[in-house]
């Protein structure tokens, strides 16, 4: 459905509703700044950027038709490194995986967009909904997340 695949589109690094699209909010990150804990318990920059990629993935590999899993990087998976050059490649990693889950979008027909995953019940995985459900909540994912790193930014 393009209406969704335009949705992913705006939330990744189009014109989003919300404010600034996740590149946009990524790249306004100082690499110095990253991978900081700023609040107590709580996610690093990198961190989270490394839980959207993720996410992405996971989602184009149920889009794909693969059984609904823990994404495989993770969750929430750790920075290998704290360098500016290991912010690089977190932000293009999440780049790639955005432009190849929209190239995916572009590639399901109108009539496939309602159908369900195929999954085994899992609730607390987020299973049992229609290809445009799935997506639809990455788009929340990425905007929940984006005002988080905006935030976070501030620090």
């Amino acid at each position: 459905m393009l209406n969704i695949t335009n949705e992913i589109q705006k939330a990744f690094n189009g014109d989003a509703w919300h404010g600034n699209h996740v590149m946009q909010t990524l790249n306004n990150v100082k690499p110095e700044n990253a991978f900081e804990h700023f609040i107590p318990n709580a996610h690093s920059i990198a961190e989270i950027a490394l839980h959207l990629t993720s996410w992405t993935e996971e989602v184009s590999s149920r889009l794909l038709g693969n059984l609904p899993s823990k994404p495989a990087l993770g969750d929430w998976p750790e920075p290998e490194e704290k360098t500016p050059q290991a912010w690089e490649k977190i932000i293009f990693n999440f780049k790639i995986a955005n432009e190849e889950l929209i190239r995916l979008c572009e590639s399901i027909a109108n009539s496939q967009w309602n159908d369900n995953l195929k999954d085994e019940r899992n609730p607390a995985l987020g299973i049992r909904v229609t290809n445009i459900e799935l997506v639809n909540g990455l788009v929340q994912h990425h905007a929940y997340h984006s005002g988080q790193i905006a935030l976070l930014s501030k620090f």
